[in-house]
């Protein structure tokens, strides 16, 4: 794969660039290491697309999880306990998940479990990979 585009939210990139540059060398190792056309094994049952190999967002999933892993980068996923009431959330939002759920419980309300997950994370850069039509 490659680069095309990019966009640099908050200078991200710039900052990546001069303070982390070994971070940027891994992104664009795994980036170009990943073979997409390896992963064209889909087959379309889409009308007017009936048999064309399209690319599996699976194949290429695991691809990226490879490579990422190879170089160090971990998913990171944070679970935690929401309820409709919002004052409540403030002031649960700073404790453990199972402290939430006990607390949103006796105030009467009904947890709602909820989580953050990215993709890829090392020396508290983040990447997410994204796959779209």
């Amino acid at each position: 794969m490659r680069i095309v585009e990019q966009y640099s939210h908050l200078n991200g990139h710039e900052h990546i660039l001069v303070h982390k540059p070994h971070a940027w060398q891994d992104i664009v190792e795994v980036i170009g290491a990943v073979d997409a056309e390896s992963c064209r094994v889909k087959v379309s049952a889409e009308r007017g697309r009936v048999g064309r190999r399209l690319f599996s967002p699976r194949d290429l999933n695991k691809r990226f999880h490879e490579e990422f892993g190879q170089r160090g980068w971990d998913e990171s996923r944070t679970s935690y306990w929401v309820t409709s009431d919002v004052q409540l959330i403030r002031k649960t939002v700073s404790f453990p998940a199972a402290e939430q759920r006990r607390e949103i419980e006796a105030a009467g309300r009904t947890p709602i479990a909820s989580y953050n997950q990215t993709d890829f994370v090392k020396n508290r850069i983040a990447v997410e990979v994204q796959f779209g039509k």
